[in-house]
């Protein structure tokens, strides 16, 4: 994946991490592991081909599969899906009751947009 974002973020959530800024570490967990989700192999690509016992693969990682390699363009589009995701939902909360979780969710998205290029704002 993109070292150009993967590294700041997870520098990032260190410093999040040490400073007890929870909604850092909550929303910078939650893009690095939606990073990581679009990086994996699609089940079928991983699937052997049915065959007999004798032909399976043996050994230690003998059916590992290399994990995608995401374009700087996919893991951008990833992040923008993760600060929408965020600001659509904290949209939708808008009982007072829930008027704490709704401007969590903003302040979310506000550090993931630290991330996209030029931090441009998301429409959602």
């Amino acid at each position: 994946m993109s070292v150009r974002v993967r590294v700041p973020m997870r520098q990032a959530l260190s410093a999040a991490m040490r400073a007890r800024d929870k909604v850092a570490v909550s929303a910078l967990r939650a893009a690095l592991a939606a990073l990581d989700n679009a990086e994996a192999v699609p089940l079928d690509a991983a699937a052997p081909a049915a065959g007999a016992l004798e032909a399976a693969p043996v050994g230690a990682g003998a059916t590992e599969v290399a994990r995608r390699e995401l374009t700087e363009r996919e893991v951008q589009a990833v992040l923008r899906a993760e600060v929408a995701e965020r600001l659509a939902a904290a949209g939708q909360l808008t009982a007072p009751a829930h008027a704490g979780r709704a401007e969590r969710l903003r302040a979310e998205a506000e550090v993931l947009l630290r991330f996209l290029d030029g931090g441009r704002p998301v429409s959602g």
